[in-house]
C-alpha cells in the first residue's frame, strides 16, 4: 500500500510527541549490542533521582507515543517514567533472530541497567503485559510493582482459535496487523467498546500505513513467538510483588473472565480493577479512572 504525500496520522503524531515533551520527556536511543536498540522517551534530569521509576509498556498496534498519551501527564508528576518501543515498533530494532516477549523483556531490563536504574515498577498492557509479566518474574529483585492491563497471560491455544473464529479471520495476524481498512475497522470494533464514527477508507489506510505496516513481517514472528498461550494449559505462576489486574468490562480480544482466573493465578499479592464501558484499551477509553486506579495502587 503506498503511503500518502500528506498523512493525518503522522501528523496527529507529532501533537503526541509535543505532549511528551511537554511532561519533560526526551527520546533517546540506546545500543544494547551490536544487533540491538531500544528507543524510549524518559526524564533526562535531576528529578529523576527524587521520584520512583515506572516503566510503561505498550501493546500491540502503535507505538508508545499513541498507547500512554493520556498518561504522561498525570504519571510524571509522581514519577520519573521510562516508556519504551517494543522491538520492531517505532525506531527499537534488532537483528537478532529471538521473538520472544522474553527476549522483549531482557532488552528492556538492559535498558534500565544502562540508565542506572536499579529499582522500578511497571506498567504493561497487552502485549506490553506480556513482557511486563516476565520482568517481573524473572528479576523479582527489581520490580516493585506491576499493572498488568488488558493482558490474558493466562492465555491457552484455545483462546486463539476461539478469536480467530469470532472475528472471522483466518490468521490472527490478520486481526491485530490489519492490512485493509475493513480490517482495521473489525479490530476497531475489536477493541473499544464506543464504536468511532465511521471513517473514510483514506483516513483508515493512513492509519495503516502510518501504524501497522512498517516491520510487519517482524511484528507477525512476535506473535508466534510467545512463549505463552502455546498450549491449553496455563503456564504462569504466582508473583512475589503487589499485582493490580486491570481490565475493560467489555473486551472482546481478551475476555473478562480471564481477567478474575488471571487474579487468582497470580497469587494473594493480585487485585484486579473492572473498569465500566471500556473494552481492550481503559487507558484511552476511561483515562481518567485508568489514571486514578493506577496511582493508587501504585503509591
Amino acid at each position: 500500500m503506498a503511503a500518502s504525500c500528506f498523512s493525518f496520522v503522522s501528523l496527529y503524531e507529532k501533537y503526541h510527541v509535543k505532549a511528551f515533551k511537554s511532561c519533560n520527556l526526551s527520546p533517546q536511543s540506546i545500543k544494547l549490542d551490536s544487533e540491538t536498540e531500544i528507543h524510549l522517551w524518559h526524564e533526562a534530569n535531576n528529578e529523576t533521582a527524587t521520584k520512583p521509576a515506572l516503566i510503561l509498556i505498550h501493546g500491540f498496534g502503535a507505538n508508545s507515543l499513541w498507547q500512554w498519551r493520556y498518561q504522561v501527564e498525570i504519571l510524571s508528576k509522581r514519577f520519573s517514567l521510562y516508556i519504551p518501543d517494543l522491538l520492531f515498533f517505532g525506531k527499537s530494532t534488532t537483528t537478532s533472530s529471538e521473538r520472544t516477549e522474553i527476549f522483549q523483556a531482557v532488552c528492556l531490563v538492559k535498558v534500565m541497567e544502562k540508565l542506572g536504574v536499579e529499582k522500578y515498577s511497571i506498567v504493561g498492557t497487552s502485549y506490553g503485559g506480556f513482557v511486563g509479566y516476565r520482568m517481573a518474574s524473572l528479576w523479582p529483585d527489581r520490580v516493585e510493582k506491576i499493572v498488568i492491563a488488558s493482558s490474558a497471560v493466562n492465555l491457552r491455544l484455545r483462546d486463539n482459535e476461539e478469536l480467530i473464529k469470532k472475528s472471522e479471520v483466518e490468521k490472527i495476524e490478520d486481526l491485530l496487523i490489519p492490512v485493509t481498512a475493513s480490517g482495521l475497522r473489525t479490530l476497531l470494533s475489536f477493541g473499544v467498546h464506543k464504536l468511532w464514527p465511521v471513517l473514510p477508507d483514506f483516513l483508515m489506510n493512513d492509519m495503516i500505513d502510518s501504524l501497522f505496516i512498517d516491520k510487519r513481517e517482524e511484528k507477525i514472528q512476535l506473535l508466534y513467538g510467545l512463549t505463552l498461550g502455546r498450549k491449553n494449559s496455563v503456564d504462569i505462576s504466582c508473583l512475589q510483588q503487589e499485582v493490580l489486574v486491570v481490565w475493560g468490562e467489555h473486551d472482546k480480544l481478551f475476555p473478562l473472565e480471564k481477567a478474575y482466573e488471571l487474579k487468582e493465578l497470580l497469587g494473594e499479592k493480585a487485585s484486579l480493577e473492572v473498569i465500566k464501558k471500556t473494552s481492550h484499551t481503559p487507558q484511552i477509553e476511561n483515562p481518567k479512572l485508568f489514571n486514578d486506579i493506577v496511582m493508587t495502587f501504585l503509591l
